[in-house]
């Protein structure tokens, strides 16, 4: 296990955060929460492509997608690059056929596209059928992440040999998108398919073939990413606070009781940093990463509950005006601890592996 951080990483880390601290705070973000002309901004920057394997991208992977990650949760920017880029595009590039590279992840990496990952949950999913000229497809997911405003949707369904990953165009008719609107912003929809049909060249890879569990994966990993950003950042401006607001002529991060709920969100941040940098590497390096994947989401679901309420409580009644900068970072972090199974569902996962018998 190796936690010192490539040059790649670290470069493509200092660029994010330049390109986020000059735009990100006066960019225009329209109704669907997406920030497009930082998008743009980010597309002109490489900063797309430069994780996605050649010949459409950099040559990068999964290990400098979380560098970039964690500095779009410290902006808590409305850019789509954890749902279209380390989810959508990556699926693709690492199933896809030549062709379906092209088509699409070369789309995405050039900012001309949003891909929207529609992965099974317990409760939505989609079921495909073979037909004569492809597959029918049917059913419903809530709360698509980048779905009101996306292009095209990568579908995990359901078929008689396992699941299967279908790019499925926003504007094929049966497709209806309806805008939700959840705790940080109005980016995720409904998307609902009924007797949508689409032909061989849709499907990415094979029924089956572990694409779906990748992309899950994936998800999870970056969500985890994500939320390090925002709860790191919101640390720092709330210990930043705890500094300079004064009550009785001191500071109030003199008393006890704000230096050690201070102290116990450090130490929250750093397990979500550690878990994460572990479950990325270990799965970059195709070793087994199931425990260490439920482990890190279950750290970025308790400890970035825990974080979210202590920076509000810290701040008092400052931290919840809409308009203040800690609002934002409660309701990322609490999206994405609920995002993939929060942290009972995380356990219940480790439960089961640990319940299983061990080959002698």
């Amino acid at each position: 296990m190796d936690f010192s951080l490539t040059e790649a990483q670290n470069d493509l880390s200092r660029l994010t955060r330049d390109l986020l601290t000059s735009s990100a705070t006066t960019s225009a973000v329209d109704r669907n929460s997406f920030d497009r002309p930082l998008w743009q901004a980010m597309v002109r920057a490489g900063l797309l492509d430069a994780a996605l394997p050649a010949p459409v991208g950099g040559g990068f992977g999964l290990l400098e997608q979380c560098s970039i990650l964690i500095e779009i949760g410290r902006a808590v920017a409305a850019v789509p690059y954890l749902s279209s880029v380390a989810v959508a595009a990556s699926a693709v590039a690492q199933f896809g056929d030549s062709a379906q590279v092209q088509r699409w992840v070369g789309a995405v990496a050039d900012g001309s596209m949003v891909i929207a990952p529609a992965l099974a949950t317990e409760d939505d999913r989609f079921v495909a059928e073979k037909k004569a000229a492809g597959w029918c497809l049917r059913g419903s997911r809530s709360v698509v992440p980048s779905g009101s405003f996306a292009d095209a949707f990568l579908v995990e369904a359901t078929t008689e040999d396992g699941s299967m990953l279908v790019v499925v165009d926003h504007d094929i008719d049966g497709v209806r998108v309806s805008a939700q609107h959840v705790v940080d912003g109005t980016d995720a929809a409904l998307l609902e398919m009924e007797d949508v049909t689409v032909d061989h060249t849709a499907v990415i890879g094979t029924p089956g073939d572990g694409g779906a569990q990748w992309a899950h994966r994936r998800a999870t990993i970056a969500t985890c990413a994500y939320q390090l950003g925002v709860v790191e950042q919101a640390l720092e401006l709330t210990s930043d606070y705890a500094c300079t607001r004064k009550q009785f002529d001191k500071p109030i991060g003199s008393f006890q009781a704000v230096r050690q709920r201070l102290a116990d969100a450090y130490i929250d941040v750093e397990a979500i940093r550690m878990t994460l940098w572990q479950a990325a590497w270990r799965e970059s390096e195709e070793l087994s990463a199931d425990a260490e994947i439920a482990a890190a989401k279950f750290w970025a679901a308790e400890a970035g509950h825990r974080l979210a309420h202590t920076v509000v409580h810290v701040h008092a009644s400052i931290g919840i005006f809409l308009d203040y900068p800690v609002h934002r970072y409660f309701v990322a972090a609490k999206r994405a601890e609920f995002a993939l199974g929060g942290a009972t569902s995380q356990l219940r996962t480790l439960g089961r592996m640990l319940a299983q018998p061990t080959s002698s």
